[in-house]
């Protein structure tokens, strides 16, 4: 299906067109597009949930509509399952959790579809989507034929893998994502307070040595990671927003050591600064923190705001907001984190 000049869905909400959108169903409508004739450039969304676009897109959007499921039979506790990239992400971990297979839990509540979780290397609570992927079907657009690449081809990395860069980004398609679920319980629940928050929901020790323990399942996880996640980041389609807007920073072991001096300095001996280890030498410390440090939580600028629950979101609060709105709000937490902790925050979102 070709439309031109339709307005692009995403879920920041922003009233943007495209000159041309593109939806195709099935990998041989995709292999049938003239992609020769279409305006230029090309980009692909999922559900346009880590996008911000700053005006109409004078190009092509394209979108997949594949929705198949195929899974292959258990072998040595494994089931791979190939996904179609027009899956919405969130539907494969609910049906993930009620087939009891492990690998995806820990990632519910994600907007998003399969195809983009793929290219974005999402991840929640101590879980990237790498971590479970074993190949990605893809489109060749240079040589019209389709290719499986390896998860160690895509060269993931923190919120990245070659499909955000070129020359893969504008040569590959994802049509679909093989999975590698686990029918043994293998439940991840070190990051933050999920494994208190698990332990209260099934009433047993979830420790590593009671991993098997009566009630500890992927459904069980996916409703208390799902519960966690609505609790503090907004729904799309009540306020428009594009998830975690910044990217947590990984930074140097002395750089942490001197903020957290400071903060003792300023708040006594028992301050702390919350991080995770990261590497040899290299400390992740929480964007939301940061930015919550430096005053900007439910600030308003505009038609914009910073999230009042979650630092890390802005949001479209007005649900009229411009796309200048956002992203001079994102240039002044950025300068204000910068000018008072020496960290250059990244955003997670993609602009266009």
């Amino acid at each position: 299906m070709i439309q031109k000049g339709v307005e692009i869905p995403n879920t920041f909400r922003m009233k943007v067109k495209a000159d041309c959108f593109v939806e195709y169903d099935s990998e041989e409508t995709l292999a049938d597009i003239d992609f020769d004739t279409l305006p230029k450039p090309l980009f692909h969304i999922g559900s346009g949930s880590n996008l911000l676009f700053t005006g109409d897109f004078h190009g092509t959007i394209l979108h997949s509509g594949i929705k198949s499921v195929d899974t292959s039979s258990v072998v040595d506790g494994i089931v791979e399952a190939t996904v179609g990239s027009g899956v919405v992400f969130d539907d494969l971990c609910e049906w993930a959790a009620v087939q009891g297979l492990w690998g995806l839990e820990n990632l519910s509540h994600i907007p998003g579809e399969v195809g983009a979780s793929a290219v974005q290397n999402i991840g929640a609570y101590g879980v990237e989507v790498k971590d479970v992927i074993s190949t990605i079907r893809c489109y060749d657009i240079l040589e019209r034929v389709f290719v499986e690449i390896s998860a160690d081809e895509c060269r993931y990395g923190y919120r990245d893998s070659i499909f955000k860069h070129r020359p893969a980004k504008e040569r590959y398609i994802v049509t679909a994502v093989t999975f590698r679920l686990s029918t043994v319980a293998q439940p991840r629940l070190d990051y933050g307070h999920l494994r208190s928050a698990v332990e209260t929901a099934c009433g047993v020790n979830s420790s590593k040595e009671n991993t098997h323990g009566t009630g500890l399942t992927p459904a069980l996880i996916r409703q208390v990671v799902t519960e966690i996640r609505k609790g503090k980041l907004p729904e799309p389609e009540e306020i428009g927003s594009a998830g975690s807007f910044f990217k947590n920073p990984v930074v140097d072991q002395s750089v942490y050591d001197s903020i957290l001096k400071s903060r003792q300095a300023e708040f006594g001996a028992e301050a702390t600064v919350p991080h995770y280890p990261a590497g040899e030498n290299l400390v992740k410390i929480p964007a939301a923190w940061l930015i919550e440090q430096c005053g900007w939580k439910g600030y308003i600028h505009g038609g914009a705001a910073v999230y009042e629950k979650q630092p890390l979101v802005l949001i479209n609060h007005s649900g009229h907001a411009l796309p200048s709105d956002i992203l001079e709000l994102e240039s002044l937490i950025i300068d204000s984190v910068h000018s008072r902790f020496g960290i250059l925050l990244s955003p997670e979102v993609d602009h266009l």
